[in-house]
């Protein structure tokens, strides 16, 4: 018997991506605020330096969670997990915030200039870049999952 609970290979990768999409998200919530008190620029650009944050911090936030999903399955713990939970997120996360990034481009870059967190918009762009974020992750983690790098839910 198939021990995945969806009853189709396509619900168990959106529910991969989901997982994958919940670390983002959180530190994509933190982030902003860190980046209000500790600012910096790359390639002296304020949205470059914050983008570079949030991407350290979901994957900080990403890895953990793959870590506390696959250590108990393991049955083992340390360096040989973070590196598998490493390579599980990596891709996944990835190109979730790939996702996100371009739509946040569009809106910085094209259309609104930089928003503050502490505004309405900036929040209800990122929910769009958070969908955006699930459009561009949900591909890589069919193949993640068809591979055998990641384990389907």
């Amino acid at each position: 018997m198939d021990d995945n609970k969806y009853s189709s290979f396509w619900q168990g990768v959106v529910a991969d991506t989901l997982h994958c999409g919940a670390g983002c998200s959180l530190a994509d919530l933190i982030g902003p605020w860190i980046f209000l008190v500790f600012p910096f620029t790359i390639f002296n650009n304020y949205t470059f330096g914050e983008w570079t944050l949030d991407y350290f911090l979901a994957l900080l936030t990403g890895v953990t969670f793959q870590y506390a999903a696959i250590s108990p399955m393991m049955n083992e713990k340390g360096v040989k997990v973070w590196l598998r939970a490493l390579k599980i997120d990596f891709l996944s996360l990835s190109s979730w915030q790939i996702g996100m990034y371009g739509w946040m481009a569009l809106v910085i870059f094209v259309w609104f200039g930089r928003l503050s967190p502490t505004t309405p918009e900036f929040w209800f762009m990122m929910q769009i870049a958070m969908c955006c974020g699930f459009i561009t992750a949900y591909p890589v983690n069919w193949w993640l999952v068809k591979v055998g790098i990641k384990m389907g839910m």
